[in-house]
Parts: structure tokens; sequence; C-alpha cells
């Protein structure tokens, strides 16, 4: 493509150089995939800055540089703009030709909930006769072939590439706070955003829980004007959202059991089998849900009211969520060959700690035993409130080591170790090694105990441990790997 062609209408500073018959092939934020007539992002990142690259990527056949930094004398042209990351999304839907065109894109955020939420809509549309992609944590699926996901969100240069051959009508993406702060969504318009909740989570990254917000608020900045917003209003930032939403005069349908509520759900069966009864412009509807919680609940009615706002097949859109098979690392309850029940659920967050707990106790004829850790680098704050809630309601609890990331293990051992003396209520230890944690977990239940393992949930491991299995499901049952 033309370079003057492709950065026709992008806002920059200055351009360096001669770029009347400069031609592009690629585009890549990754200077060791540069390679002839690529053209370079320089990109200021969390951890590295890419200004830093600009002359290795040129080494590799870059033909333009596009940067935010001052750069004089290189030997392409080199455009300044006032952000890289914007500019990324811009000129990658460009150079893909929009893939999203004519497409109905669903969006989901909150803290908790995303992933089982997309899933469900997935399985709804695809049950009803509709090809869907899913961009998300579980990894992303288009034009039915499965992706490997590195990020929830994944960059706009990412996104653009594996959508641009897309054939899928409906396109359904997990949508981050950092991915939103990060530009990783640029230029994509959603016919739908839904809500989930907000909790605490990710103040290492944002400054408190109100930047925090406003970071998720800016999916629904990103809604086509015909578009609809689904928000849970039983959530109290839910309920500001409605609001901000009602004032810019945008479409919303409410979910929760308040006044407000659209669709209002009026009772709920979180044991045995699943339900939620909702009342719906006078008429009361039942939803059977095979996914375990009252947290569960919330995410099929969610799915409901956005499928009915596409599908607008009542009828079929609830046989559909009745046959969905559950989601993987979404409280996925394992049959261990000694008889024990063991849960797999990513739960790292103070509130989905608690609903898992919360589902795994109602649902043990014994004794709950919790295993979980924390990750290095991520959120230390929450980490108190995490084994207060699994000493309150878990009958014993064995802390354990996740991903170390660049925290020593020395350093992870002395908090874990602090921590449990200090908030555990005597009904805890300290197991480093991951799968000797969950292996004495299970080998000191009894008949009708319950096992349920948190943080991790579908993830592969980051380090090696003593039994050499490579994830929690592996560590669980290695049998049948």
């Amino acid at each position: 493509m033309n370079l003057i062609d492709l950065i026709e209408d992008i806002p920059y500073h200055s351009i360096q150089g001669d770029i009347q018959d400069t031609v592009i092939y690629n585009l890549t934020d990754d200077s060791r995939t540069a390679r002839a007539g690529s053209l370079f992002f320089a990109i200021n990142g969390y951890d590295v800055d890419g200004h830093m690259y600009i002359h290795q990527a040129i080494d590799k056949g870059a033909v333009v540089i596009i940067g935010e930094q001052e750069f004089e004398d290189l030997p392409v042209p080199y455009i300044k703009v006032p952000n890289s990351r914007k500019a990324v999304g811009q000129l990658a839907k460009r150079f893909y030709g929009n893939p999203l065109k004519g497409k109905k894109v669903i969006g989901v955020t909150g803290t908790n909930g995303k992933t089982t939420t997309t899933s469900l809509l997935k399985h709804i549309f695809e049950e009803n006769g509709k090809v869907c992609s899913l961009i998300g944590t579980n990894g992303y699926s288009v034009n039915g072939e499965s992706l490997p996901s590195q990020n929830t969100t994944p960059s706009a240069l990412r996104l653009y590439e594996i959508l641009k051959d897309c054939q899928d009508e409906i396109i359904v993406m997990e949508v981050s706070s950092h991915g939103l702060t990060q530009h990783r969504l640029e230029g994509v318009e959603f016919d739908v955003c839904v809500f989930t909740n907000l909790t605490h989570e990710h103040l290492d990254y944002h400054d408190n829980m109100h930047d925090y917000f406003n970071a998720k608020k800016k999916l629904f900045d990103q809604m086509k004007k015909d578009g609809l917003a689904v928000v849970n209003v039983d959530d109290e930032w839910g309920v500001n959202l409605y609001h901000d939403l009602n004032k810019q005069h945008k479409k919303v349908c409410t979910v929760g059991r308040k006044d407000l509520a659209d669709i209002s759900i009026s009772a709920t069966q979180t044991v045995n089998q699943p339900v939620v009864t909702l009342s719906e412009q006078g008429e009361e509807i039942d939803i059977e849900v095979p996914l375990p919680g009252l947290h569960n609940l919330y995410n099929a009615t969610l799915a409901y009211a956005v499928a009915k706002n596409i599908l607008g097949e009542r009828k079929q859109i609830i046989n559909t969520i009745k046959t969905i098979k559950g989601v993987p690392g979404r409280f996925e309850i394992l049959q261990h060959p000694s008889g024990v029940k063991v849960v797999l659920d990513y739960a790292h967050t103070p509130d989905a700690i608690y609903h898992s707990l919360q589902t795994a106790k109602d649902a043990a004829k014994n004794r709950l035993i919790h295993v979980f850790g924390f990750r290095g680098n991520r959120d230390r704050s929450k980490r108190r409130d995490m084994i207060n809630l699994s000493s309150q309601i878990s009958d014993f609890y064995i802390l354990t080591m996740d991903d170390l990331n660049s925290v020593s293990f020395e350093e992870m051992l002395k908090e874990l170790s602090e921590l449990n003396l200090s908030h555990g209520r005597g009904k805890g230890e300290v197991v480093p090694d991951r799968t000797l944690a969950i292996q004495k977990a299970i080998d000191m239940c009894r008949p009708g105990d319950w096992v349920i393992i948190t943080g991790r949930g579908h993830e592969a491991y980051q380090q090696a441990y003593e039994l050499g299995t490579m994830s929690d499901r592996e560590t669980i049952m290695p049998e049948n790997i």
C-alpha cells in the first residue's frame, strides 16, 4: 500500500524524509519481525521503549518509522505522531481494509465474568445458526480456527491482522481496562457494549477505583450511535455507568434486581440445577443455567439480554443457554480418580474468590479445601482480602506459588508466610510448590470433601514444579493428559 494513502487523515507533528514513492508491505511494532517494506511503530511500552529499537528495525528492512520522540538523520522517513498506540489502530484498520465492516461487534468489559459471558454468547449465536468469532482470555477463534492468546485484548495490530480475512457474522470480544487505556481497540465500533461488574483489581496499574472505572467506561465511547449498552445495575459502578449513559442519551438495557432494571432478576436457585427467573415486560421467564453460582446466573442474564437484541428469538435463546457444557477453567468441576471433587477456577480477585468459594461451599457435603496464591508484580492491595475470605469460607486453605514474574521465590515465600500468620485465623498453611500443594489438598480429603484451586484456571504454568506437570488440570488428573 502506498504510504501517502495509508497515512491520509491521521494526525502527525512532522515528517522527515521523502515518502512520495514509499510502498508498505507490512506493519509491525516488534523490531524482530521487521522485514523489507515494513512500517515500524515505535511504542513507549509499559516495560520497553520501542524507540530504542528503531535502528534494529531499519537493519531488518523497515522503510518508514512512526514514533513520538524527536529523531534526526535516520536513513528512512520518520513520522512523528502525538500517540504511537493510536496510530497503530488507525493505520492497521486502513491497511487491512476495515475487516469489521458489516459485522455485528460485541464488547464485554468488567472485572469478573467476561470470559463466561462471551463464551455463552458464542454458544448461543452458533447454536442459532450464526457464525461467530471470539477474542478473549481463553484464546481467539476466527473462521472456526483457534489461535492462542497472549492478552485478553490483543494489540490493535494483532486484532486487525487476525480479523483481516474474517468471514464470521458476529465478533464477540472481551475488553480489558489495559486494552482500552492502551488504545488496543482504536477504530473499533461496537454494536453492543456490556458491563458485568467492577471490583477491586488492577490497582497496581490504575491509581484508584475511579481511574479503573473511567478506563472501563471508554468502551462505551466506542459504541455506535444506534448501539446498545447492557449494564448490570446490581453493581454500584454499573448504576453510575447507567446514569452517565442516560445523560448522553445512549440506548441502555439494564439487568439486575433493582427497580431500574429493564430485565429484572426476580429469583435465583444456585445449587443443584441453577435457574434464574427473569421478569421482562411483566412476563416471568425461567432460564436453566448449567453453570454453578450466583455470578454465573448474572453472566447468563447479560448474555440473554445481548442475544435477544440481536436474534430476537427468546425461546431459542433460552433453550440454547441450558445446553452449554461449561467454560474451561471457570468453575470447572473435575472428578479425581480418588473420588474427590476438584474445582478449577480462574478467580483472582476478592469478589471472584468470594463467589467461587461460596458456590463450592454450598455444594460440598463436607469440608472445602482451598489452594491459591498471588502473582508477582501484581496488585498487592487485594491479597489480605483474599486470605480473609478464604479463612472465613473454606475449612482449610493452602497458600502456594503462582506466576512469580520478576519477584524472587524467597520474597514471595516471605510474604505468603507473613500473610498466613497475620490473617489466616490458624486455618491454613504454606506449601510453596504448587503441584505439591494440590497433591496435599487432595490427599487430605475425606469422603464428601471438595478442593477448589483458584488463580490459574485454564492457564499453563510459567515455571517448573516438583511433579513436572504443566497446569493445574494436569496436576489433578495426569493420567488423562
